[in-house]
């Protein structure tokens, strides 16, 4: 059992099952059970991933005093979280629209609100931050300046950048500097993963790189062992929606590397459990507990 701190977006999110891509224009579909409705946003899914698997987590984000802020602190409490540092500041609680079709492909629609002009109170977060084993910075604007915090308290942070199409991209260049553990997606990259690896662990130094290749599995590069390299994608159920697939092995990693201190070990297991997790429709249902997943974990095991 970790202690993290984990700052990020929580919204209430919508999915709907829709036939393919391109949708065809029509007045009116009727999925029946296609619509599903769910608190879910990055800081929110990671922080319920690591909750499932038995760490304590602190979680802080921004929301409203609204109908969907109130949904979102009922999430926190169905799940023994403590919504202490999720503080009502916003004029409205994000929301997102997630369309997922048969084959996996999904469009992600999501309305922010105000909160990318928001600050958070410094304050409030020294404490949980300094007493945490290991801090996940969201790639949010309100949790940039937990970045020099975390730093100057001598706790590794860990972050998801997702889809960059520039190394040195503006918006997201402080977590990338900052981040001991960095994930992103392969979605946008300018090069081959294994270039783009190679350019950010030497551009900003990074202990741990992680590139989500989606149906192809992951790359990893890890500074002290000097190793790059793929690893296979893993079959567990069949595919509902990928959404959260990045989050939920991004956060289960977390966990699996804190427990561990083995970076390829924890990949592996954390591969299993997105693999299980995108058997949901939703981005924050369909995680694996600890026993759950060491068992799967040992049925791909024995598979291999």
């Amino acid at each position: 059992m970790g202690k993290i701190f984990v700052a990020g977006l929580i919204n209430i999110e919508t999915t709907v099952a829709i036939q393919g891509f391109p949708l065809d224009y029509a007045p009116a579909y009727y999925p029946f059970y296609g619509l599903y409705t769910a608190a879910s946003g990055v800081g929110w899914n990671i922080t319920k991933a690591l909750n499932t698997l038995d760490n304590r987590v602190n979680f802080a984000s921004l929301i409203a005093e609204d109908g969907n802020g109130i949904l979102a602190r009922k999430a926190l409490s169905d799940e023994g979280i403590s919504d202490e540092l999720v503080l009502n500041q916003l004029d409205a609680t994000a929301q997102s629209v997630i369309l997922y079709a048969p084959d996996g492909h999904r469009q992600i629609h999501v309305d922010l609100k105000n909160i990318q002009e928001q600050s958070y109170p410094l304050a409030l977060v020294e404490e949980p931050i300094q007493n945490c084993d290991l801090a996940v910075i969201c790639n949010i604007n309100f949790a940039r300046p937990f970045l020099k915090c975390t730093r100057d308290a001598g706790k590794w942070i860990a972050t998801d950048v997702h889809a960059i199409s520039d190394i040195d991209d503006d918006y997201n260049r402080d977590y990338m500097a900052y981040a001991e553990i960095l994930f992103l997606s392969d979605e946008r990259l300018p090069d081959s993963p294994e270039r783009v690896a190679q350019d950010l662990m030497g551009r900003y130094q990074n202990e741990i790189i992680v590139i989500g290749l989606g149906g192809e599995g992951a790359l990893m590069a890890v500074r002290k062992d000097d190793f790059i390299g793929r690893f296979e994608p893993v079959y567990t159920r069949p595919v509902v929606n990928t959404i959260g697939a990045g989050d939920a092995l991004f956060s289960s990693f977390v966990d699996g590397f804190l427990s561990t201190k083995d970076p390829c070990k924890a990949l592996r297991r954390a591969m299993v459990f997105a693999s299980y997790k995108i058997g949901e429709k939703g981005a924050a249902e369909g995680f694996l507990s600890i026993g759950e997943l060491d068992e799967w974990v040992r049925k791909v095991e024995n598979r291999e």
